[in-house]
């Protein structure tokens, strides 16, 4: 198959693009050229900010791409930049599980929806939820819901994701403990811990954005992807931990005197955890065991430290008055 796909340099879209490489398709991603992976896969590049593809509209059609992938549309505005260049193709689109009133639940500290979300769950009433947050990539009109709406008039496939980890994560899910056993604490302060939040390792999304291109019953449907089977919080930390062949330990300490990057593992009213019995149904998807999944990504994030965000005094303090508390 040709794809082209719109992003695809970053963490979920690289391995997406390496993914369509490693089994033979002809890709052409359009990217603006700030992120591209040194000696990465040898594919053809469209080096440009989406907004302004339409001065490219005559490579886009020589390229004559049999499919399309978005990767990274994160308002109205981005999905309306490209529709009026893209061919009428099948077309698979990245959306996220904060499309669902559950998110606001969890933002907010009350339950809103009850779990496991299914795609027909209730969706967010509150619209553009980070604006004014000042959070990196972030814009202020960011609404994944308007991207599904834009999409739809082209009977695309949405797959909304969970949190998403692996090799190339620029967040770094699992570095909330990572970077205390970089810093040889024994002890990790931590609330209840008890929150059930899907979770989804990069290579098994890539799997499924590549059976929905090959399933024409998938075109125009929206489908959560995820893993089958999720442990709360407090015992992802736990397979971290192990994981990474640490000796530390979680020590239970009031909500209030939890560190601000902890502050999830404090008791939550909400979940965000997802059925993704659609996906197994109608693309034939099935990810990969979790506790196996965590293992390979901590392995690799042992591998390839942070340049940035050292462990500092004030971080220690703040673990140390947070393990006081415990007493």
């Amino acid at each position: 198959m040709r794809i082209l796909v719109l992003g695809g340099t970053w963490f979920i879209g690289r391995r997406i693009v390496e993914r369509l490489h490693e089994r033979g398709d002809d890709v052409l991603v359009v990217h603006r050229g700030r992120s591209e992976p040194d000696g990465w896969v040898p594919v053809e590049h469209l080096r440009t900010d989406r907004r302004d593809l339409h001065a490219h509209a005559g490579r886009v059609r020589s390229f004559a791409p049999d499919a399309v992938v978005d990767t990274l549309a994160l308002s109205a505005a981005d999905v309306d930049a490209v529709l009026p260049v893209l061919p009428e193709v099948p077309t698979v689109v990245l959306s996220s599980q904060d499309v669902y009133q559950a998110h606001t639940g969890l933002r907010h500290g009350r339950c809103e929806s009850p779990v496991p979300l299914t795609e027909s769950s209730t969706l967010r009433r509150e619209r553009y939820p980070y604006r004014g947050a000042g959070i990196n990539h972030v814009p202020d009109d960011y609404d994944k819901l308007d991207v599904e709406d834009r999409w739809c008039s082209r009977a695309a496939t949405i797959l909304r994701l969970p949190l998403v980890y692996g090799p190339h994560d620029w967040q770094r899910r699992e570095d909330v403990v990572l970077r205390r056993l970089r810093a040889g604490r024994r002890q990790i302060p931590i609330g209840a811990g008890n929150l059930l939040w899907t979770r989804c390792h990069v290579d098994d999304l890539a799997t499924g954005v590549l059976a929905a291109l090959d399933t024409r019953a998938a075109d125009g449907l929206t489908f959560n992807l995820g893993e089958s089977r999720t442990w709360p919080l407090a015992a992802w930390f736990t397979q971290i931990i192990g994981a990474a062949g640490a000796d530390a330990e979680l020590v239970r300490v009031p909500d209030a005197a939890l560190p601000q990057d902890l502050a999830l593992t404090a008791v939550q009213q909400q979940h965000l955890l997802v059925s993704v019995a659609r996906a197994q149904e109608v693309l034939g998807w099935t990810p990969g065991e979790p506790s196996h999944r965590v293992s390979e990504s901590v392995r690799w994030h042992l591998e390839h430290p942070p340049a940035e965000g050292a462990w500092t005094d004030e971080d220690a303090a703040a673990d140390d008055d947070a393990l006081a508390a415990s007493a």
